[in-house]
């Protein structure tokens, strides 16, 4: 009976399990489904605090997203890797010279943010330095080139490990005197097509001088691209970043309190107003007579740090007050009321004084020494020091000096020109002689201001002689000038005594001023004398040769009778004359139409000149109907077409200009010819009157002085200081017809313009010497 009851209980087990274990299966299925699901979905967003583990440096481009949505890695499309040098591995850091910095981990989204950048800018990139020097010396940019090889270097190594979304690019250097600023410090540089993720950092490098130099023009530039209401308040806050390093001399001014670096500083503050506060590394300050070297190896290595620290993040991140933070100090929250203090603008914070409180009354010759003392003590105190534009203990006078100048007072110089020399020695005078009866032996070139408002890339002084757009200098009296430059003119005369070949007669020739030339280097017509300079010219019966760069139409307006005047016509439309002329006032175009239109009011009271200077590549190819449209605005007197004159120095190969830039005269000649029947096709009454083949230069002329078939391009100069008198004494005025004279035959065009009664010297060949007429039969 038990065994019939166990074997109906396993029949029974047997009959419920095939009867629910097919729904039993599915059942388990579905619970280990269930959990496996369960597994795969994300966490909670709020977790407890122990159970957040730390976070792992990224090892790709991972950034967050918008809430709720899963975090994705940034697809950037392939990058040459030899353009693109990166890392993909953490650098690991060391102790860098120079301020702390707080490093963890950052929000790249929301540091972005906190930097005023689109978010964007906190994806992956490419960082490109950009460094900027100035230098006079030589000595900053031998430190600048330095830099560029620490960077160079270090975008070389980063390359060895690639990551293709971002790195440090390899990087680019510029002479601030041999670029547009507009091009770089009105907005920022704008990416390449083929990497649109490349972020630029400025790298700038200046020394600080206590003379005027392109560093003011740099500076004053910032100050009008801040103050412009037509150009947003940060205009370069599109840069990844910046970071400024200055050279000063410790021993001149021994702290920052008494100017040491303080050019550096200034340029500091407008960099980060202009950025929208992105200083990307502290100031940095170098010793040049100590620790300049020392002092920018440590800014270096803390610069490299911050740009790889950008390279990985993306932006400068929160950091401290001097160690990445864009405001290091509250100087630069300052009201813009307050603001010429801050920026070192000393001269614009002069103090109003009312003239009754200077109690100077000179009509009643007061004699009450206490007044006279606190007046003298008033005005001390209210009126600032006025520096000079040439200090002698400057480099730019260093340099002048060597270069052959005489420095006259503070700002004017006078020079021995080449053809002074040539024709001393009976080797022929420069093309003013054919053209206009000028021996050269018997003119003096000199300016009475060293400074000019242009970069000219064929400037023979560029970077030695200073520059700027308003006088802001001590001015010297023209008595005191006038009477330097002569005995400086005639102290280099006299030490040209032993020059082999030099001839007697014209020596003793040489030791009375006929003609002077106000030209030779700077801008003469900015002295705010010139007109009382030029009559003491005329006293002594000197004519005057004056020479302007059609930047300063005020002045240009102003300007009283000169024998000949001369405007400077480099370019026939706005971009050709910025790249040529590199002018400094920003509305450089609409003065030189200004300066056109007096030219052409002036044209029947004196001789007027276009000086148009041809460099190949520059202001040659394609202009002649734009130089047409200038002749047509102003009709000069005259047009002088000469080919450019190429000196050799480093400063004008860094302008861009070679030996291929200097036109042979056969192609001045085909231009001129081009240029004169342009002009006869539009009615316009010129011809060409005169050639000076040895330099290089042609004379077009207007017919009011072809006299019966016969140009009449020179000048009775007797003739000219009688009109003039006359019309000092009797108020009677002239003309240009009044005192021209006949063009001598040789100097006519197709004739050579070489002075038959000189010897023409040929620097090569054996035959060195070969009298002109001898040369003339042969051919």
């Amino acid at each position: 009976m038990a065994g019939d009851a166990t074997a109906t209980g396993v029949s029974w087990l047997l009959t419920v399990w095939h009867a629910v274990r097919i729904p039993l299966l599915l059942a388990l299925a579905v619970i280990v489904l269930v959990r496996s699901y369960g597994k795969s979905l994300p966490r909670s967003k709020t977790p407890s605090s122990s159970s957040i583990p730390p976070s792992p440096r990224l090892e790709k481009a991972v950034w967050p997203q918008d809430d709720g949505a899963e975090k994705q890695t940034a697809s950037i499309p392939a990058v040459d890797i030899e353009k693109a040098p990166s890392s993909n591995t953490a650098k690991p850091k060391t102790a860098a010279a120079g301020p702390k910095r707080v490093v963890g981990n950052r929000q790249l989204k929301d540091a972005a943010k906190r930097r005023g950048a689109s978010d964007d800018l906190a994806s992956p990139s490419f960082i490109k330095p950009i460094i900027f020097f100035a230098s006079l010396t030589g000595s900053t940019e031998r430190f600048a080139n330095s830099l560029v090889e620490e960077l160079r270097a270090a975008a070389q190594e980063r390359s060895k490990s690639v990551q293709r979304d971002r790195g440090l690019l390899l990087p680019e250097i510029y002479d601030l005197s041999y670029i547009d600023f507009e091009d770089y410090f009105v907005s920022a540089p704008k990416p390449p097509p083929n990497s649109p993720q490349t972020r630029y950092v400025y790298c700038l490098l200046i020394p600080t001088y206590n003379i005027d130099s392109i560093i003011n023009t740099f500076l004053s530039h910032l100050d009008e691209t801040h103050h412009d209401f037509r150009i947003d308040t940060a205009p370069l806050s599109g840069l990844a970043g910046y970071s400024v390093f200055g050279f000063g001399d410790g021993e001149g001014w021994p702290t920052e309190e008494e100017g040491f670096c303080s050019q550096a500083k200034e340029l500091d503050r407008w960099m980060a107003k202009l950025t929208g506060k992105k200083r990307a590394y502290p100031l940095g300050l170098g010793d040049v007579k100590s620790n300049a070297q020392d002092a920018l190896k440590e800014w270096t290595r803390g610069l490299l740090d911050v740009l790889d620290e950008i390279v990985e993040t993306g932006g400068l991140g929160e950091g401290v007050p001097g160690s990445g933070d864009p405001l290091e100090s509250d100087e630069e929250d300052v009201a813009e009321d307050g603001e010429d203090n801050v920026t070192g603008h000393k001269d614009k914070a002069e103090a109003v004084v009312d003239l009754e409180d200077i109690k100077l009354n000179v009509d009643s010759g007061m004699s009450d020494t206490k007044s006279k003392s606190a007046t003298s003590n008033q005005s001390s105190a209210t009126t600032p020091a006025v520096k000079e534009m040439v200090p002698k203990s400057s480099p730019t006078y260093a340099a002048l000096t060597k270069q052959g100048y005489t420095i006259v007072g503070s700002h004017s110089g006078v020079k021995i020109c080449r053809w002074t020399k040539s024709a001393l020695r009976g080797r022929g005078s420069c093309y003013k002689y054919s053209f206009y009866g000028i021996r050269s032996h018997l003119c003096m070139e000199t300016t009475p201001s060293l400074s000019c408002s242009n970069k000219c890339v064929f400037c023979w002084r560029h970077g030695t002689n200073p520059v700027g757009t308003t006088w802001r200098w001590k001015v010297d009296p023209p008595e005191m000038i006038f009477q330097g430059v002569k005995e400086g003119h005639y102290k280099k005369i006299k030490m040209l005594r032993g020059v082999p070949g030099i001839r007697a007669d014209r020596f003793a020739e040489a030791m009375r001023i006929r003609h002077c030339a106000l030209s030779l280097v700077g801008e003469p017509i900015f002295y705010p004398h010139i007109n009382e300079f030029v009559r003491l010219l005329h006293s002594e019966q000197i004519s005057s040769f004056l020479v302007c760069n059609a930047q300063h139409p005020d002045q240009l307006a102003a300007l009283d009778r000169v024998t000949q005047l001369y405007v400077s016509i480099d370019a026939s439309n706005r971009e050709s004359l910025r790249k040529i002329d590199r002018p400094l006032h920003r509305d450089f175009w609409e003065r030189f139409q200004r300066c056109l239109d007096i030219l052409r009011e002036k044209r029947h009271v004196q001789r007027t000149v276009f000086r148009l200077t041809l460099v190949k590549g520059f202001n040659i190819e394609d202009e002649i109907r734009g130089y047409a449209d200038l002749v047509e605005k102003a009709l000069p007197c005259f047009v002088e077409v000469k080919g450019v004159t190429y000196c050799g120095t480093s400063t004008s190969a860094g302008a861009g200009l070679t030996m291929k830039n200097v036109p042979f005269y056969e192609e001045v000649a085909a231009f001129v010819v081009a240029l004169n029947d342009e002009l006869q096709r539009r009615g316009l009454k010129y011809g060409i009157a005169a050639e000076h083949a040895h330099s290089c230069c042609i004379l077009i002329a207007s017919e009011r002085f072809l006299v019966n078939g016969r140009w009449h391009t020179r000048i009775n100069y007797d003739r000219f200081f009688e009109l003039l008198e006359r019309e000092k004494s009797k108020g009677i005025s002239f003309g240009p017809e009044d005192y021209m004279a006949e063009t001598e035959e040789w100097a006519l065009w197709g004739n050579g313009g070489f002075d038959p009664n000189d010897e023409r010297v040929y620097k090569k060949g054996r035959n060195k010497t070969v009298n002109r007429q001898e040369n003339d039969s042969k051919s």
